[in-house]
């Protein structure tokens, strides 16, 4: 179970990073709050992830 939350976050983190990419592809610089933004939006999904993990074996 844990494997398929650990994959499922880090294919959600995957989706972040390249809808990024495609939003800042024509661009030469990025604005520190858009950095920051992206690994918060990151950071979240994986923290997220960790904190199922560490429940679900509770749950049993």
């Amino acid at each position: 179970m844990s494997d398929t939350l650990e994959n499922e976050a880090i294919a959600e983190a995957l989706a972040v990073i390249d809808q990024s990419l495609e939003r800042v592809h024509e661009r030469g610089m990025l604005t520190s709050s858009e950095v920051s933004d992206l690994l918060l939006d990151v950071r979240l999904l994986l923290a997220g992830a960790a904190l199922e993990r560490e429940a679900a074996p509770a749950a049993n």
